[in-house]
């Protein structure tokens, strides 16, 4: 089994450094460098699953992929934000139209802002987005280059202890901000084999939430950047690790993203989610 791991889905980082991880299944963790890559890596085999934010398997329905939604995490609505630097005219997000927003396209960043736009009656066009990749905004918000950021763990949480940024808009009050775990039809994934990966997803879980300071310790001895050890334990201990598998609440969730970014001009045309059968 070969599993997709990269710097943003850290339930997948955590079992990457757990012990006994998956053994049932023979895994081969395999890293690449951000979520938009995972429907490339299984589609060229080199994974057979990985986890995302809610949007790239949407993005694959959309390219065609016949997308099976194996497992989601509880809602994160701490994991991301949309920051402004501490001086700045904008006071809420009304004041983004025509302004330049750093964040990650096609990750759930850009789902964040077309809600929180929709909200004040504005669209995705109205706003100028600023591809960020894996690089830190914080310099380019504090230097005026960008007028807003989006920022999800751990940058999220250093960011929340700064005096000079102010945050606008969280998650929370916005969108689910789930982790899915997915794969397509192509990789032929029986039923018990999506089911024992729910459940080793689901015992990880359990495992961390127990014991936060040593899945935060297993971060850092495992290469991960951008923390330290007690900021990594402030993001592990924030977050629920609770997995459950797909099913049609799930689907029907991904269904309304999907609405939301056609609405927004983000696809061109609808994107209509795959069958739940595809999804259990």
């Amino acid at each position: 089994m070969k599993i997709g791991v990269h710097p943003s889905n850290l339930h997948l980082r955590l079992a990457q450094a757990w012990p006994d991880a998956f053994s049932g299944l023979e895994p081969e963790f395999v890293n690449y460098n951000e979520g938009r890559d995972t429907i490339r890596l299984i589609g060229n085999g080199q994974i057979d699953f990985g986890g995302t934010g809610s949007t790239p398997p949407i993005a694959a329905e959309a390219s065609g992929w016949n997308v099976t939604y194996i497992a989601a995490s509880a809602p994160r609505p701490a994991n991301g934000g949309i920051f402004v630097a501490r001086d700045s005219p904008i006071r809420s997000i009304a004041d983004l139209r025509g302004k330049r927003i750093s964040l990650i396209d096609g990750s759930f960043h850009t789902y964040l802002l077309a809600r929180a736009l929709e909200g004040e009656g504005l669209r995705l066009p109205d706003v100028s987005r600023l591809e960020t990749g894996a690089a830190d905004s914080l310099p380019a918000l504090l230097e005026g280059r960008v007028d807003a950021w989006i920022a999800m763990a751990p940058r999220l949480e250093k960011a929340m202890e700064r005096s000079d940024i102010r945050l606008i808009a969280r998650c929370g009050s916005t969108i689910p901000n789930r982790s899915l775990f997915w794969t397509t039809d192509d990789r032929r994934l029986s039923r018990e084999t999506r089911q024992r990966i729910v459940a080793e997803l689901s015992r990880i879980g359990r495992e961390v939430a127990a014991d936060t300071r040593i899945a935060a310790e297993r971060l850092v001895a495992n290469g991960a950047g951008d923390a330290d050890l007690d900021a990594w334990e402030r993001v592990v201990r924030s977050r629920d690790f609770s997995v459950v598998a797909a099913d049609a609440d799930i689907i029907a969730e991904q269904q309304e993203e999907a609405d939301t970014l056609y609405r927004h001009g983000y696809f061109k045309n609808p994107v209509r989610l795959g069958q739940l059968a595809r999804s259990v």
